[in-house]
């Protein structure tokens, strides 16, 4: 596990930002690549004093901005016409009503789940959600899971025990976090 570990420190230190915002974008893409092994290592390389924490997050957040657009981008281009032939007419308005009224809570805890995070631009482009709140959900969510690995990696560096303890807790109590504000969101909404 330890040459493994080496190995993706060492790949993300020669590629340097660049490398962060172009992987990011693969995983915030629909191309399977978790952000877990380019955001640990980057933040052990800022605490080794190799790379800027502060660059680390700018460029990993980016990334991830862009692969969601390019998701975002081929939904709406494409998205349409695949779903008409295997879904009803009224389904797809049902998608589209939906992330009309509910699009930034779902973008922006969507971004927050693993499995999830890399898709929820899809139906966003679908719906042709906002651009604008598109983009401030999508940064919101992708900031908070690219600091949060970020900083697995600056405290616990190079240890993996730790870091995968640590990643199912943060994981999980994540999850809890996103049941618990899609809860308060539905009591507003209804209240309403």
């Amino acid at each position: 596990m330890n040459e493994i570990v080496n190995f993706l420190v060492n790949t993300i230190g020669q590629m340097g930002y660049v490398g962060i915002f172009a992987l990011m974008f693969l995983e915030s893409s629909f191309f399977p690549f978790p952000s877990e092994v380019v955001m640990i290592p980057a933040g052990y390389l800022a605490y080794q004093g190799e790379m800027s924490l502060s660059l680390v997050l700018v460029f990993g957040i980016l990334g991830s901005l862009a692969g969601a657009w390019f998701n975002y981008l081929l939904a709406s281009k494409f998205g349409r016409k695949f779903l008409d032939k295997i879904m009803s007419h009224e389904k797809v308005e049902k998608l589209e009503a939906f992330f009309e009224n509910h699009g930034h809570i779902s973008t922006f805890t969507g971004r927050l789940i693993p499995g999830i995070r890399q898709y929820i631009s899809f139906p966003a482009g679908l719906a042709k959600m906002n651009a604008l709140k598109f983009s401030i959900y999508t940064t919101i969510g992708a900031g908070i899971w690219a600091t949060i690995l970020t900083f697995l990696g600056y405290f616990l560096g190079a240890n993996t025990e730790l870091i995968h303890q640590y990643l199912k807790e943060i994981t999980i109590a994540t999850l809890v976090l996103v049941i618990v504000l899609i809860a308060i969101y539905v009591k507003a909404k209804s209240k309403k």
